[in-house]
């Protein structure tokens, strides 16, 4: 008997408990534990029914991560899960925590399915690029018809134990927190009532209604926009759908079929590296797991646009209250409307409760004095890039905030250290970059200055991880990680584009990537005015940024998405960019004045161009230590920037191109278009000679 499971008796219950610290996942022990288990019960003469249930926090949780990429050791899921099935006594399944993946699918193979209020079940294997393999296509839509199965599926997204119920996903719900007593309760009234065996493989009232309907076609043309690029989510609804067209048994059969062709997919190493890097970036490189973290039970936001009430959501959606300081009281008026507006149309779209809104828009105060920041224990300044203005607003900082409160700032570019020096305390000054629209995007960029203290790196990650966002912490340089290769690819793209390519041919090559949108379009949606101020602002400082016509849009208030013209031209209440043949003209009009003769260029220069940029930028970045891992690099573009994570990031995509390749063609680059941003990075130079990747680093 293994271990880490066993089996006992309790009256006429026969108990099957998993106890596999710290997720109960189904590794080699645990499916062996489960046959031995099962067998005992089958042979227990005086057990009238069977109770699978976990100790610890969670039901069993899916897969043994440590098993990825290994063999399957025999008894494989699907052979433990037909022999739960196959009882000839009742199965309960009782669920606390999580039931995931194979969790979820080894409870379908219970006969019946009791769970705990706040229980969630799910089948999360798209999100690496895999599909249910173990039946779970095959049984969740016999329980829950087509459409909510492939809504499952295919996003990953979890169901809570309320709407499991309703669908049909387990037959009870009881609130409490003790899943044994829970489930023996269960176990015994199947006994008591002499409930038959139930497979959930015989249940074909919803296959024999909903078969040869319309709504697998739909489901697919709704997945050619949400899921673009992808492969496993439409081998998803390949396989449920054959839970409809084929019996049960060619049904596995075909499941299994499908996940092979997912398992052999370059999107599957992608979409494991990604998942992966997101856990691993947490860990940060020298930083002990024992570093004190400060309390941050209020916080205070210096702007109130879009940056600032953006970042005030964050904080209210989870329950901290904010407050929000602006100069003039028809900003801050305005910026409070617009969080209100935001958070109504959650509400309209049924995300949040009206009850919610009032309770967040409460959290949310505005002033117009600093001296409401005494008390609060982190200040973030979100107001526009400019070193002055910042440099003023942390000297007050300095004056006003109390001792151990963390003074962080939201540039997206600016030297995290002559901020600081702006006040007496730099080792509570940090860097806390939040990505547009700040209330959405994922990635929190965190950036230590050379005196910022390891007690506030460990904060700020750990606020990160409270208000759900994904924290990289990096070091300070212009641009920090993402931005600094941002610009290299931003340079690269309108280089292309004076040279002879249009706006649109370079963003089609970059989405036809996979990223959800191009550089021009990107440039649009952050507003034309943001790169404008930062190209001034270094010229302030006296660098030699050349002109360009995106200045020029400026000038002609053509800002991007907000004023329904920028690179492109955009309808009322869109925001789909239409090419527009006046910044065509300023193209040419460019061109002729900079004496360029335009030529025609190749998608694939596009693509080398501006991605080989990135990848010897990065390389650079890791030379100097503003990431310390390729990884970090990775997670910043995929939460940052929307790059695919089914490439897993650029570095990643990088070592599955071949660090050769792109060496070569860098090499090349700079000798035939000169400039620093084409000099080869010394470490991708090593790498390349000792035949390494970056994911060996």
């Amino acid at each position: 008997m293994s271990e880490v499971v066993t089996y006992n008796r309790e009256g006429a219950i026969g108990v099957i408990t998993v106890n596999y610290p710290p997720v109960n996942a189904l590794g080699h022990a645990v499916r062996s534990g489960l046959v031995a288990a099962l067998e005992q019960g089958q042979n227990d003469a005086d057990a009238k029914a069977l109770l699978l249930v976990c100790e610890g926090r969670t039901f069993i949780a899916g897969a043994d991560i440590r098993e990825f990429g290994k063999p399957m050791q025999e008894p494989g899921l699907t052979s433990v899960i037909d022999q739960y099935e196959n009882s000839d006594k009742p199965i309960v399944a009782a669920i606390h925590g999580t039931a995931l993946g194979g969790g979820l699918e080894t409870a379908l193979g219970c006969h019946y399915r009791v769970a705990l209020s706040s229980a969630k079940v799910g089948l999360p294997e798209v999100k690496l690029g895999l599909l249910p393999g173990a039946g779970g296509t095959q049984r969740l839509p016999r329980l829950t018809g087509a459409r909510k199965a492939l809504e499952m599926i295919t996003s990953g997204e979890f169901v809570n134990a309320k709407d499991a119920l309703g669908l049909g996903i387990v037959d009870a719900v009881e609130d409490g927190s003790d899943i044994k007593a829970v489930g023996l309760a269960y176990a015994q009234k199947v006994a008591d009532e002499g409930k038959p065996v139930r497979r959930v493989r015989d249940v074909t009232d919803k296959v024999e209604a909903e078969k040869g309907g319309e709504v697998f076609d739909q489901f697919r043309a709704g997945l050619e926009k949400k899921a673009r690029g992808l492969f496993s989510p439409f081998k998803c609804v390949d396989a449920v759908e054959a839970a409809f067209n084929l019996p049960f048994d060619e049904g596995m059969k075909r499941e299994r079929e499908l996940f092979m062709e997912c398992m052999d997919s370059p999107q599957r190493g992608g979409l494991i590296h990604s998942f992966f890097a997101e856990r691993e970036v947490s860990k940060v490189k020298g930083l002990s797991k024992d570093t004190p973290v400060r309390d941050v039970n209020s916080v205070g936001i210096i702007g109130a646009g879009t940056m600032g009430g953006g970042i005030a959501m964050n904080f209210a959606n989870v329950g901290i209250p904010v407050t929000i300081v602006e100069v003039k009281q028809d900003a801050l008026d305005k910026g409070l409307g617009i969080i209100r507006k935001n958070y109504e149309n959650s509400a309209k779209k049924g995300r949040i409760t009206q009850q919610q809104v009032e309770e967040r828009m409460a959290l949310i105060s505005g002033s117009l004095t600093y001296d409401d920041f005494r008390d609060v224990d982190l200040v973030i300044e979100a107001v526009f890039e400019n070193m002055a203005i910042k440099k003023e607003i942390f000297g007050k900082l300095d004056e006003v905030c109390k001792p151990g409160a963390i003074l962080a700032s939201n540039t997206s570019t600016l030297d995290i250290d002559e901020i600081a020096s702006a006040t007496k305390r730099p080792e509570d000054v940090v860097g806390m970059h939040f990505f547009s629209p700040a209330n959405v995007m994922k990635l929190l960029e965190n950036v230590r200055g050379s005196e910022t203290s390891d007690e506030v790196k460990a904060t700020v990650m750990a606020v990160a991880k409270k208000i759900k966002k994904v924290g990289v912490l990096v070091g300070n340089c212009h641009g920090f990680v993402g931005n600094r290769m941002l610009h290299k690819r931003g340079a690269e793209a309108m280089a292309l584009v004076n040279e002879g390519a249009s706006p649109q041919q370079v963003d089609k090559v970059l989405t036809d990537l996979g990223y959800p949108m191009g550089q021009f379009a990107m440039s649009d949606l952050a507003g034309i005015d943001v790169g404008y101020r930062i190209r001034e602002e270094r010229r302030n400082a006296g660098e030699d940024v050349a002109p360009s016509w995106m200045d020029k849009l400026v000038e002609m208030n053509r800002l991007g998405q907000k004023t329904q013209a920028g690179v492109y031209k955009y309808e009322e209440g869109s925001r789909k960019p239409i090419p527009d043949p006046e910044v065509d003209q300023l193209i040419a009009e460019f061109r002729k004045e900079q004496g360029i003769t335009p030529r025609e260029i190749s998608d694939q220069e596009i693509l080398e161009r501006c991605m080989y940029v990135m990848i010897n930028e990065g390389a650079k970045i890791l030379e100097e230590g503003i990431a310390d891992r390729s990884l970090d690099i990775d997670v910043v573009w995929i939460y940052g920037y929307g790059f695919p994570a089914y490439r897993g990031g650029p570095m990643f995509w990088a070592d599955q191109v071949g660090l050769d390749t792109i060496l070569n063609t860098v090499r090349n680059f700079h000798d035939t278009l000169g400039g620093q941003q084409w000099k080869p990075a010394a470490l991708l130079e090593k790498l390349v000679s000792e035949n390494k990747k970056f994911g060996d680093l």
